[in-house]
């Protein structure tokens, strides 16, 4: 064999044959073929990295160029696809409606179970814990935690710490006015975004009103214009949001849930009834799970039609076609933006938080140890509290939860290569 072929590029070869049979002794021979394999999710390493594109670069430079492409060839034309053109999807519709009905099924679900199960959050920073003591797994990064040792200050929490929906400035026009003004921010009504997605994909509020056309709209050099003669009969105006009572005072726009909120679920709840009901407290779990899978696989059908956006650098998330002009991003790099947010595709997980915390296999066991970290599994914190009221493990999880890994005691953790 010549040895001049192998004399320039021992490393390379030698890396690659590394990584591939690494694959195959840790993960196994046919977990790169499992399409239900997934690792436990590691946050960004720095703050100042962007969020990574859901669509790559490359795709989106061609789409833009199409589009202008398509602008020029025909600088006046009727928009045909929806919701493009301002109509309604119809298949979505009835989606939408799901959508929202499941997510008031899960708050209120969530309500009851955090009564049977306590949740822990971490009084310096977003970390959260599902169980009667919380872990001591040093990961806190809020003040003062370099003389804490990174240890956690445990709290009790609540529903809005189990699942996070964040906030978006409502749209009267998605089509029309698309954008809210910086001028805007005050007078503009913020909900929930998922709840201003159903709202777009068809779903009336009485509270909320929205523009719906019956004639498509076109396009003029790249510019909506509406030729529709129908009169205007929801004309917004301040004193539709008048009477909303906001449920948490805000510095930019007026909130408002759209549903029962959280914490008028925590005090409907019954606590007189404190009895240890073991199915009905099963039952009631496996019907909250219900309800967050419907949710977030109906707000993934809708997500491939209507836009949502968010920010790559802060979770500010808006529904629609464009991005909001309110100067509020606090992110990296916001002085060069003059406080404006740098608008990026959204995922599922910046819609709804699903907010991972550390799945424990025996609640009344020792709290984790820090030193057996890497032998943890991780899942969505509704999960999490859904399994541990004897919802069964699902699926896409197992992996996740690393419930095929064996901790070692905490005595044998030297004993452990």
């Amino acid at each position: 064999m010549n040895s001049r072929l192998f004399k320039g590029q021992p490393f390379r070869l030698n890396q690659t044959y590394f990584f591939s049979y690494e694959r195959t002794v840790t993960l196994g021979p046919h977990t790169l073929l499992d399409p239900l394999y997934s690792d436990i999710p590691k946050p960004r390493r720095d703050k100042s990295q962007r969020k990574p594109l859901p669509t790559p670069m490359k795709l989106l430079i061609q789409r833009a160029k199409q589009e202008k492409e398509a602008r020029m060839a025909q600088p006046c034309r009727m928009l045909e696809h929806p919701p493009d053109n301002g109509l309604l999807v119809p298949e979505l519709v009835e989606v939408a409606h799901q959508v929202y009905r499941a997510r008031q099924s899960l708050l209120s679900g969530l309500a009851k179970l955090v009564k049977v199960i306590p949740v822990q959050r971490c009084r310096f920073c977003n970390e959260v814990h599902i169980g009667h003591v919380g872990h001591e797994i040093r990961t806190c990064v809020g003040p003062g935690s370099g003389s804490r040792s990174a240890t956690h200050v445990w709290r009790r929490g609540g529903v809005r710490d189990v699942v996070f929906f964040p906030k978006c400035f409502h749209l009267y026009d998605r089509v029309g006015k698309p954008r809210v003004g910086h001028s805007e921010r005050h007078s503009v009504p913020r909900i929930p975004a998922i709840v201003e997605l159903c709202i777009q994909a068809g779903v009336n509020l009485e509270k909320l009103p929205t523009r719906r056309r019956t004639k498509p709209v076109y396009s003029m050099e790249g510019r909506i214009v509406d030729f529709e003669l129908v009169a205007e009969t929801n004309e917004i105006k301040n004193s539709h949001f008048e009477n909303i009572d906001p449920l948490v005072s805000s510095n930019f726009g007026t909130e408002f849930d759209g549903v029962t909120t959280n914490f008028e679920l925590e005090k409907n709840t019954d606590n007189s009834d404190e009895s240890n009901d073991r199915p009905a407290e099963r039952d009631l779990s496996i019907g909250t799970m219900e309800s967050w899978f419907e949710m977030i696989s109906g707000a993934k059908k809708i997500m491939d039609k209507y836009s949502v956006l968010t920010c790559g650098y802060c979770p500010e998330v808006q529904v629609g076609p464009k991005g909001h002009k309110v100067r509020m991003c606090k992110a990296t790099k916001h002085q060069s933006r003059d406080g404006q947010h740098a608008w990026q595709e959204a995922t599922i997980e910046d819609l709804v938080g699903p907010n991972y915390v550390w799945h424990v296999r025996d609640l009344n066991g020792p709290s984790l140890d820090n030193k057996l970290k890497r032998y943890y599994g991780k899942a969505p914190a509704v999960v999490e509290l859904c399994v541990q009221t004897g919802t069964p493990v699902p699926d896409q999880y197992r992996s996740m939860m690393r419930l095929d890994v064996i901790p070692p005691n905490r005595d044998e953790v030297d004993l452990v290569a």
